[in-house]
């Protein structure tokens, strides 16, 4: 069967409902233990034949953004071209903010190596071979709830789904370096996530399950951003807010909600106070 003239990829934001940092390799590398779901916001990748390989980026979150050969997307072409020469013409409609805490290259990532695979009628590929483009990476191309360890590369899928929920996103418009936030951490070596995840019935038991884990680098990031606290006692505050976190290394921070209309009412609220800050509100992928 021939190839679709255009290809489209959804890149979903990740979240990081927990994120226990629990060891260093040698090399450097960071050990985690972490609960990762999806929400229905995030970029978008459009892949279209062509001779040679290039990527445009549009979107409200787009500008300033590279489209050069170091940007995530064409790494991830590239990664999968592999010693064939291929070409895509690849546009990146960016809604998610840089450097958040929420996977936005890693999804874009992703969601390109998604694109370009049914575009070029190939495999994707295995965890071991995109993990160097980021720890996140093999964790957005599976994009359903996942248990990830290791530096990325080992992923688990939960035991059973989530309860449904809605989440609220806000991100206060202050980029914080991932190696930044590792780099402050006082500690490496902390206790994972229990051996075996709970089965949880619903929102409570879910935010009763989080109140018990942790984000180890949500410190080390409110000490390189304070304005981190002040987005998590707003979103703390809204009604019917039943658990706030810092995603990744931040500045990124969530609140789960029981449903749409009591998320929407909390973005709104926000978005009125704080114009400057991005907000969004979205249903969590549950499965």
């Amino acid at each position: 069967m021939a190839p679709a003239a255009a290809v489209e990829a959804f890149a979903p934001a990740k979240i990081n409902l927990a994120l226990h940092v629990t060891g260093q390799r040698g090399d450097g590398y960071h050990l985690i233990d972490s609960l990762v779901v999806f929400a229905d916001v995030g970029d978008r990748i459009t892949a279209r034949p062509a001779g040679t390989l290039s990527l445009s980026v549009t979107g409200p979150q787009g500008e300033g953004l590279s489209a050069g050969q170091d940007n995530l997307v064409m790494r991830a072409a590239r990664v999968l071209s592999g010693a064939t020469v291929r070409g895509a013409a690849l546009v990146l409609e960016k809604h998610l903010p840089v450097a958040s805490g929420i996977g936005g290259g890693s999804a874009d990532a992703a969601a390109a190596l998604v694109a370009l695979s049914r575009l070029w009628q190939v495999a994707l590929p295995p965890a071991s071979e995109v993990v160097g483009l980021g720890a996140d990476v093999p964790v957005c191309l599976m994009g359903r709830p996942t248990r990830m360890r290791g530096v990325g590369e080992v992923l688990d899928p939960l035991p059973a789904p989530l309860p449904p929920a809605s989440i609220v996103l806000v991100n206060p418009g202050v980029a914080v370096p991932t190696p930044r936030v590792f780099a402050a951490l006082s500690r490496r070596d902390n206790p994972p996530l229990p051996r075996d995840l709970p089965r949880l019935a619903d929102l409570a038991e879910l935010a009763a399950f989080l109140a018990m884990t942790r984000n180890d680098l949500a410190p080390a990031a409110e000490t390189l951003a304070p304005v981190i606290a002040e987005v998590l006692g707003a979103l703390s505050a809204q009604p019917q807010c039943r658990f706030a976190r810092m995603s990744g290394s931040g500045a990124t921070c969530f609140g789960l909600f029981p449903d749409p209309l009591a998320a929407a009412a909390a973005a709104r609220t926000l978005s009125a106070r704080r114009p400057e800050w991005w907000v969004a509100a979205a249903p969590l992928r549950i499965s």
